[in-house]
């Protein structure tokens, strides 16, 4: 079990949101599908964290606008 964080950015890259995880693991986990060159299609990979415990982390502000 590991502590991750989340971080969102917004269009211009600048940190706007942050969460700290605890005592997380994969659950679930979707592998990409098999892919066509041919085929007009998106590749997703999916996963499931399961957690502990989380917590926004307030240091964190979003950037006012200039």
């Amino acid at each position: 079990r590991k502590d991750i964080n989340i971080d969102v950015f917004n269009e211009a890259g600048q940190k706007v949101l942050s969460y700290n995880i605890y005592r997380c693991w994969v659950s679930g986990y979707q592998a990409l599908p098999e892919l066509d060159a041919a085929a007009n299609a998106v590749a997703i990979r999916t996963i499931t964290i399961e957690n502990e415990g989380w917590e926004r982390d307030t240091s964190v502000t979003e950037p006012t606008e200039t």
